[in-house]
């Protein structure tokens, strides 16, 4: 076995040339085969990107080539545009299987949808001197500059390593506990730990990684003598089981969920010092549990906290010394304050960074009031700093990436099927940086900018580093795969409420050559939009049914994001009549946009997740319109679901039970007259297998047919290349049979 130097030098740090193409595919593959092969073509494309001090070396994750789903640790010289490999888990030999990960882990992968294995995220002090990683429980650290690698013994299995500012200390969870261990390896110990076995320290909750964008919860002081660390205790959590039916002998997996309308876990704030200090941080938890942020920047600790209703969000200042807090800035809605992605957060001189939303006027069900642009009467969600609103009206906030001194990097859209990466600072205001039609983000910091578009002529991504002051751009180069098939999307405009929608013709396919029939592929929900400018995985499967003999539409009804706030909150109190309407008006649309091309006799429509929901809603509420229904991962009777995300939109189930009713599926089971293919994952914590077993049995118990597809062993994303590649063909076969294809 290689001693610790000889693992080391076993990672190498030469150079890499950088003008590597994309993989090529297998020639045998099909689509369905390639996107479960290399994980919906994420595998071999530069990832987590973060600028150094100074602003000369970018460090990134990246696998070898569009089909390895071990990721490495790369460095790229922005001057020379030289890559380095610093850490591969193969040489070090710490990878590890999924099914042998620290449960932490696990679970952090599967909410994040981590589709590779190898170093899936890793932290660096101040300067980016000293990167901290996690392989197979184990604590790592590469100096970005040498190149060396070692592994650093640790007393429990690591998650979340995070060096200080200065890069003496590694903070972990491990066992629950948060600890800390020197950059030596000496000195391990718990700042933090568990009271009881239900306790973590470090570690985010439930409804913090899945509905707020809190996918950590420890945070240094710029001086690295104390953390910000959040306490979770799951104890008031209802008690679930998920058991493997295909397993008999193997106990059930219990876990801690915070159903609609019953208890949050407790979570709290404390500042933990490396002397052994403890304080709680202060705050009216019983008018606010939500802990939505948190972050120690060189003004001090703050936080963000959400009351239950989700109406009222204020950010707060920490005192250091003794915990108490004040309110530095407060938002309200009716309905329910969105929680943007990176905020808040403070400039260097402490300007307060934040989001106001500006609702506009109307009728919530006209969506943008005729405007067509996402702007007027849709509302606006504007960047603002110290309170301040600093864009323009129309153009919609979508997630704040960080500062840079005084500058802010954000994304937002001004038309919803495209998301630009925008700057702002007070002498110039808003400017954007991108300027292809597409999806954009991007990480800035001391001058230099790492910018990833996906775009049409880049379906995979490409990630460009710029310089200021003249230097040339330098790319990341990526080894995704190139797809096996090209989509076609034709982007629409449809309906009085111009939704957005996108339609897929079979390769070939002239106008003369009659009517198709028609598969609705859409999400139609809030969080996710599928129709841009840019492809994605979603447009290829969406081309590779067309390309099997239909015409497929896809499309973002109301409260789908990107379209202003009251076109977002436009689905309150109601999930299933506003979305489900958007879909039939945007298909009779569709049809009199393109006379003789749909054949509206044959309507099919599939989904997954809240799509999967929107497909049975379909056939149960208007078979009139909808002859088959292909329902993944449905969530069907929605208290079953978290509290954060489902009483966001449909309020507390004890105070409004007519809003769940009237969305859970069960009462229209008798109805159905369809055929209906549910499929669910036996081991899918986010949406229980309780839903479709539900839905199931209540459609067996009044005498109607349907088909039901288990996944042993999958969660939300089934990630078994077999189980991922079939699945796509067994619904094809279903689809077909159902609307009487050949």
């Amino acid at each position: 076995m290689p001693t610790e130097p000889e693992r080391a030098a076993a990672a190498p740090t030469e150079p890499v040339p950088t003008d590597s193409a994309p993989t090529e595919p297998a020639p045998t593959d099909s689509l369905p085969r390639q996107l479960a092969r290399t994980r919906r073509l994420t595998l071999g494309a530069p990832a987590q990107p973060a600028v150094g001090a100074g602003g000369r070396t970018v460090l990134f994750l990246r696998g070898r080539t569009g089909d390895d789903p071990v990721t490495c640790l790369w460095a790229l010289d922005a001057g020379s545009g030289e890559e380095r490999l610093l850490a591969d888990p193969a040489a070090l030999g710490a990878d590890r299987p999924e099914d042998e990960l620290p449960e932490a882990e696990r679970i952090r992968r599967e909410r994040a949808r981590v589709h590779a294995r190898g170093i899936t995220a890793y932290a660096t002090d101040a300067a980016g001197r000293l990167a901290a990683f996690a392989l197979g429980g184990e604590l790592w650290l590469a100096d970005t500059a040498t190149g060396g690698v070692r592994r650093v013994p640790t007393a429990t299995e690591v998650y979340d390593p995070r060096p200080d500012p200065a890069g003496r200390w590694i903070a972990y969870v491990g066992g629950g506990a948060l600890r800390v261990v020197g950059a030596d390896g000496g000195e391990d110990r718990a700042l933090a730990e568990p009271e009881h076995a239900e306790v973590r320290y470090g570690v985010p909750d439930h409804v913090a990684a899945e509905s707020m964008h809190r996918t950590r919860a420890h945070w240094w002081s710029p001086d690295g003598t104390r953390l910000l660390a959040a306490r979770v205790d799951e104890r008031p959590l209802s008690r679930l089981h998920l058991a493997d039916p295909a397993d008999p002998a193997r106990p059930p997996r219990v876990i801690r969920y915070p159903l609609a309308g019953t208890d949050n876990a407790e979570v709290t704030l404390w500042l933990l010092g490396l002397d052994g200090g403890r304080t709680e941080v202060r705050w009216d938890r019983a008018g606010y549990e939500y802990l939505t942020a948190a972050g120690w920047d060189g003004h001090g600790p703050y936080a963000a906290v959400q009351s239950r209703d989700q109406r009222t969000v204020l950010t707060l200042a920490v005192d250091p010394a003794d915990g108490a807090t004040r309110v530095l800035a407060e938002r309200r809605d009716e309905h329910w304050v969105e929680l943007v992605p990176g905020l808040p957060v403070r400039t260097a001189a402490g300007a307060l960074v934040d989001a106001a939303d500006d609702a506009g006027s109307g009728d919530g069900g006209s969506g943008d009031g005729g405007s067509g642009d996402g702007s007027g009467d849709g509302g606006t969600r504007y960047l603002t700093v110290d309170g301040e609103p600093v864009t323009p009206p129309g153009l919609q906030l979508r997630s704040v990436l960080g500062t840079d001194g005084e500058r802010v990097l954000f994304t937002a859209s001004d038309e919803p099927t495209e998301t630009h990466l925008w700057s702002w600072e007070k002498a110039s205001g808003a400017v954007r940086l991108s300027d292809e039609p597409g999806v954009h983000t991007g990480v800035r910091r001391d001058g230099t900018l790492v910018h990833t578009a996906r775009t049409p002529g880049a379906p995979t991504g490409r990630t460009t580093v710029h310089r200021d002051g003249g230097h040339p751009a330098r790319t990341l180069a990526s080894h995704a795969e190139t797809p096996v098939l090209t989509a076609r999307p034709e982007l629409l405009r449809l309906g009085p409420r111009e939704l957005r929608a996108a339609l897929f013709l079979p390769a070939g396919h002239r106008p003369g050559d009659g009517p198709l029939p028609v598969l609705l592929d859409p999400y139609g929900g809030p969080a996710l939009h599928k129709v841009t400018a840019a492809p994605h995985w979603w447009d290829l499967t969406s081309q590779w049914f067309a390309d099997q003999g239909f015409a497929v539409l896809a499309v973002d009804g109301r409260g789908t994001p990107g379209r202003g706030p009251r076109w977002e909150k436009s689905v309150f109190a109601d999930i299933a009549d506003p979305v489900l309407a958007d879909q039939v008006e945007a298909l009779h649309a569709a049809a009199a946009l393109r006379p003789g091309l749909l054949d509206l006799d044959r309507v099919a429509i599939r989904g997954w997740s809240f799509g999967g929901f929107l497909a049975a809603l379909a056939v149960l509420r208007r078979p009139d319109v909808f002859h088959a229904a292909v329902a993944g991962a449905a969530p069907t009777e929605h208290r079953l679901y978290d509290t954060h995300w489902k009483e966001r939109f449909l309020g507390h189930p004890d105070e409004h039970p007519e809003r769940y009713d009237a969305a859970s599926l069960l009462p229209d089971a008798p109805g159905l007259r369809r055929p209906l293919l549910l499929i669910q994952g036996l081991a899918d914590d986010n949406v229980l297998p309780a839903h479709a077993l539900r839905l199931s049995a209540a459609l067996l118990a009044a005498g109607r047919p349907h088909e039901f597809l288990p996944l042993v062993g999958a969660g939300h994303s089934p990630s078994d290349e077999a189980v991922a590649e079939h699945l796509l063909h067994h619904q094809l076969a279903f689809l077909r049979r159902s609307l009487g294809i050949a």
